[in-house]
């Protein structure tokens, strides 16, 4: 039933577009007033207002008679399945009787620090004889004069 009242409500929303747009404007019947051609339409020379107007009633009932009834019949659906659905338990809920793992603190993060020996040396041709040892700089450092 309802698929049905869908499709007519879809049909009657396309056919009062149509019907709306096909209408004329009151700016329109102006020049009908003073004898351009009006006696020859398939209306009369009222045109085809008034049959269009009755046309477009008569479809907007239809369109507002299939809102009213699908939204009845959604409600009437979504009530039906609210009652077919459990209820949720009442009691409350048990924990397993397991404790968790407790969570460690967090730790500060760590700096890897290496220490680094400068030797101090004089600017003199003996320096440059100087070997270092590994995981030390040799810094050179000339006198003020």
């Amino acid at each position: 039933m309802q698929p049905i009242i869908f499709i007519i409500h879809i049909l009657s929303a396309v056919a009062l577009v149509a019907l709306i747009l096909v209408q004329h404007g009151k700016g329109a019947d102006i020049g009908a007033a003073f004898g351009s051609g009006a006696s020859q339409t398939v209306f009369g020379s009222h045109g085809s207002t008034p049959f269009l107007i009755k046309v477009t009633a008569l479809i907007a009932t239809i369109f507002f008679t299939t809102s009213l009834t699908l939204g009845y019949l959604t409600s009437k659906e979504a009530k039906l399945a609210r009652a077919a659905t459990p209820a949720l338990p009442t009691s409350p809920l048990t924990l397993p009787q397991s404790q968790p793992e407790p969570i460690a603190p967090p730790v500060a993060p760590t700096t890897v620090t290496k220490q680094i020996t400068v030797q101090m040396i004089p600017a003199t041709k003996s320096a440059a004889k100087t070997v270092q040892k590994p995981g030390t700089i040799t810094k050179q450092v000339l006198p003020k004069k």
